[in-house]
């Protein structure tokens, strides 16, 4: 019987230990939930939330019967700062990638740093802003390049996503597999 199937049953014989390995549970499933959304939705911090899941799952129910290996928290660690790490870069990559200059990758940044103060709309068009206005104002690139660029930065956010979403699913397909199959 797996882990959770038994917490279920016990938690209706009224074990307080059942009560305790239940929410955990409930807790963990609703991390990795969400933070699997969270790729997709510029609001939510997607991978922070699976391994912030993975690890109140490792120390909540204790290091040793958890049945997630140290091994395997690390790898999802991994996971998660090499997210962190697409993030910052991805739509710098791609509005080089179509031939921005170096005040278009700025801009790129800059933009993404200054939209985190306007709410999702200001993610989303923050970097494209920054990328097109420091094109045209500081490289002193005509409208047609600038827009060339701005493409660019939408592609690599585009490329960053799709990127998340893979880390995601393997940082959730690490867990299970480790928590249900390996342990």
């Amino acid at each position: 019987m797996s882990p959770l199937l038994a917490a279920f049953f016990d938690f209706f014989s009224g074990s307080g230990e059942a009560l305790y390995d239940v929410s955990i549970w409930t807790a963990v499933v609703f991390l990795l939930v969400i933070g699997f959304l969270g790729t997709f939705l510029p609001i939510l911090p997607g991978t922070a939330l699976i391994f912030a899941g993975a690890c109140l799952f490792y120390f909540a129910m204790g290091w040793e019967s958890s049945g997630l290996a140290w091994q395997g928290l690390v790898f999802i660690g991994l996971f998660f700062l090499l997210s962190v790490l697409l993030d910052w870069v991805s739509g710098a990559l791609g509005a080089k990638w179509f031939g921005s200059s170096k005040w278009g990758i700025i801009g790129a940044i800059t933009g993404g740093v200054l939209g985190l103060f306007f709410g999702i709309p200001g993610l989303i068009i923050g970097p494209i802003a920054g990328v097109f206005l420091f094109e045209m104002f500081f490289a002193k690139k005509e409208f047609k390049e600038a827009s060339h660029s701005t493409v660019g930065s939408v592609v690599g956010g585009l490329a960053g996503i799709l990127g998340r979403v893979i880390l995601a699913l393997g940082m959730i397909g690490w867990f299970v597999v480790d928590v249900f199959f390996v342990n």
